[in-house]
C-alpha cells in the first residue's frame, strides 16, 4: 500500500472520530440531505443493475452507505477506506442492518487486490478529493473485471465556483475540503487510457446542493430542478455527474 500524504486533508479530516460519527447527519440530514441520499441511491442501483451475486468493491466506502445499499440488493460487497474511524461507523451500520459486508483499510492509490478481482468497482465522492486522481482511476479499472462507477463535480456547473472558493479558504487556513472539479472529456480520456468506455451518465442537480440546503425546502428543490432540467440546463451543467464505464473487449 502506498504511504499516505500525512498532511493531505482527504486523510486528516476523515481520521477525526467526530467527523466520522457526524458524517451522515451533516451530509444527508434534513429534507434536502434525504433527497440527495435517495436520489444518489436510486441512480446507483439503476446504473449497477441486477447485482445479485455480483462481486463489488466499494472504494472510499466511508460510513458504508453505498456498500450497504448494494449488499441489501444481493451483491457480495467489499468496502475499503483509508480512515479507520469511518470504517468503524460502516461496520456498526452493516451489523445493525444484519448484512455481511467485508470492510477493510485500503488506499485508492494502491489497492491490495489482484487484477480484475471484482465484477464491478464503485467509487463515489473520492476522485474529487484524492491527491492523484488519475492513479486512483487506474487502480479502479485495474481491479474491475467488467465495470466501474464513479462520480465527480462538473467543471461546467456552479460547483466550479464553490471549488474555487473552498481552495481559497483552505489556502488561508480554514478547515474545509478544497475539492477539484472535472470536465467530462478529462474523465472520458482517463477511462479510454485504461481500456474502458463510458456507457451511461447521470447528472443530479443544476443548482448547488449547498444552496438547496440553505433554502431547506424540498418542494423548492424539486420544482426548480424540474424547470431547469426542462430548459436543458441539467444536461449542460448538472452536477455531480455519475458515470458507468465498461471494459472494452480485448
Amino acid at each position: 500500500m502506498t504511504s499516505k500524504p500525512a498532511d493531505h486533508y482527504s486523510y486528516t479530516l476523515y481520521a477525526d472520530p467526530a467527523t466520522a460519527e457526524t458524517f451522515d447527519e451533516r451530509r444527508f440530514g434534513g429534507p434536502i440531505g434525504e433527497l440527495v441520499a435517495s436520489s444518489q441511491a436510486r441512480a446507483l442501483l439503476d446504473m449497477a443493475g441486477d447485482v445479485r451475486g455480483v462481486r463489488i468493491l466499494d472504494v472510499g466506502t466511508g460510513t458504508g452507505r453505498a456498500a450497504i445499499l448494494l449488499a441489501r440488493a444481493g451483491a457480495v460487497v467489499t468496502g475499503v477506506d483509508a480512515s479507520d474511524q469511518m470504517l468503524g461507523v460502516a461496520r456498526q451500520r452493516a451489523a445493525a442492518a444484519r448484512l455481511d459486508v467485508r470492510f477493510s483499510a485500503g488506499d485508492v492509490h494502491a489497492l491490495e487486490f489482484a487484477d480484475r478481482s471484482f465484477d464491478l468497482v464503485v467509487c463515489l465522492r473520492v476522485l474529487m478529493h484524492t491527491p492523484d486522481w488519475r492513479r486512483s482511476l487506474g487502480e479502479l479499472c485495474r481491479t474491475a473485471a467488467r465495470r466501474v462507477i464513479v462520480d465527480y463535480p462538473s467543471a461546467t456547473s456552479v460547483a466550479a465556483l464553490e471549488s474555487i472558493g473552498r481552495r481559497a479558504a483552505y489556502a488561508l487556513g480554514k478547515r474545509t475540503e478544497p475539492y477539484r472539479v472535472f470536465t467530462d472529456s478529462a474523465i472520458a480520456r482517463a477511462f479510454t487510457q485504461q481500456g474502458f468506455r463510458i456507457s451511461a451518465v447521470h447528472r443530479q442537480f443544476v443548482l448547488p446542493i449547498a444552496l438547496h440546503k440553505a433554502i431547506g425546502s424540498r418542494a423548492f428543490t424539486e420544482r426548480s430542478e424540474r424547470v431547469l432540467a426542462a430548459a436543458g440546463l441539467l444536461r449542460l451543467s448538472g452536477s455531480p455527474v455519475t458515470v458507468v464505464a465498461e471494459r472494452c473487449a480485448s
